[in-house]
């Protein structure tokens, strides 16, 4: 199983970035693709997730409203569109798969695990 997340850059507070998380290798009907954050000395967080079999989402409080999950199955990626970009936004982005039928943003409750990619909000 792969996860292979990209999309990371450098991007003034306010402005936007999309991230994708192409998935290879896992061939289960039921699981949650989460995208995580952890930013310099913070504890890995969930930020927002989407089922695989019916789209259903789940988002952390601090980025409701701008940020987005979504799915295309056809070519098994998930990505993650952030709007709105603020300074503590800053961290490693991850995604990961919960190999169950059910949405959570509990980093402990997903099996596997793709590299990061950084995203930097900074002026």
């Amino acid at each position: 199983v792969q996860l292979q997340a990209s999309g990371g850059g450098l991007v003034q507070p306010g402005g936007s970035l999309r991230l994708s998380c192409v998935v290879s290798g896992f061939t289960e009907r039921y699981y949650t693709i989460g995208w995580f954050r952890q930013g310099p000395g913070k504890e890995r967080e969930g930020v927002a997730c989407v089922a695989h079999d019916d789209g259903s989402t789940l988002y952390t409080n601090t980025v409701k409203g701008r940020f987005t999950v979504s799915r295309n199955n056809a070519e098994n990626t998930v990505y993650l569109q952030m709007d709105n970009l603020k300074p503590e936004d800053t961290a490693v982005y991850y995604c990961a798969i919960l190999p169950t039928l059910m949405v959570s943003l509990r980093p402990d409750r997903y099996t596997y695990w793709g590299q990061g990619t950084q995203v930097t909000v900074s002026s």
